[in-house]
């Protein structure tokens, strides 16, 4: 059911008196046969938005999509003479040589190595080293706080007492082959016993000679003792 100004209206058609309006028929019985002008009620206009299309505007829409379908064509187009473009004329390939040539000119950015090597900063993580104090007394107290931090697992450390209560290794490994260069060792020890050195040329031919033992750690510290202790004393500010 309809209500429209009040009154409860049962059908809802199309008006034969008027073709501009919208009409609600007072008569569920009434079709849209002969009927006269007061059997049906005016429906307020529809908003501009529900008339009914105009011819213009269809052809507004149809020349929108025609102009959008031409340009889509264009652009393709386009697309096939670029690329014929760089097929023939090889574009891409003479780019490519043309930034070749610019850096062909530039200063060169590598080293003649191994004739030639570039600086290493002090905090550079190379070879290990077992450090002496000046005297020649081995700095290593054997706390073994180094192999307690290490991640590897890559330190192992016996020591004993000395006559005089002091603690000494008596055996100081470190397998290479395990160590990831963390520097924790270096940063856990409270005496600056164990580094870890400039030096980064240490290959072998066999497994056993990374197998580094108390000897050996000694050995690369007393080799390079100049270069650790500079770096160290450069780095003090900021361990």
């Amino acid at each position: 059911m309809l209500r429209v100004a009040g009154r409860r209206l049962s059908a809802l058609a199309w008006s034969p008196v008027s073709t501009s309006s919208v009409y609600v028929s007072r008569n569920p019985l009434l079709g849209s046969g002969n009927s006269s002008a007061d059997d049906w009620t005016p429906l307020p206009a529809l908003p501009a938005r529900f008339a009914s299309q105009s011819p213009t505007l269809g052809a507004v829409r149809d020349d929108e999509e025609k102009e959008k379908l031409a340009k889509d064509i264009a652009k393709d187009w386009n697309a096939v003479f670029d690329r014929s473009i760089n097929t023939l004329f090889l574009t891409e390939m003479v780019r490519g040589l043309m930034l070749t040539l610019k850096y062909f000119f530039e200063p060169n950015v590598t080293i003649n190595y191994p004739f030639e090597k570039g600086p290493l900063s002090p905090r550079f993580r190379g070879e290990h080293a077992l450090r002496r104090y000046p005297t020649g007394e081995e700095r290593c107290i054997a706390c073994k706080l180094c192999e307690a931090i290490c991640p590897a697992q890559a330190i192992t450390i016996e020591a004993e007492e000395r006559e005089d209560g002091s603690r000494r290794t008596t055996r100081y490994d470190i397998d290479m082959t395990k160590c990831i260069y963390c520097g924790f060792c270096q940063e856990a020890c409270p005496v600056d016993a164990i580094v870890e050195g400039p030096n980064f040329e240490f290959a072998t031919e066999t497994h056993e000679e990374l197998l580094y033992d108390k000897e050996k750690l000694l050995e690369n510290g007393d080799r390079w003792e100049t270069e650790i202790a500079e770096n160290l004393r450069s780095e003090s500010l900021y361990r």
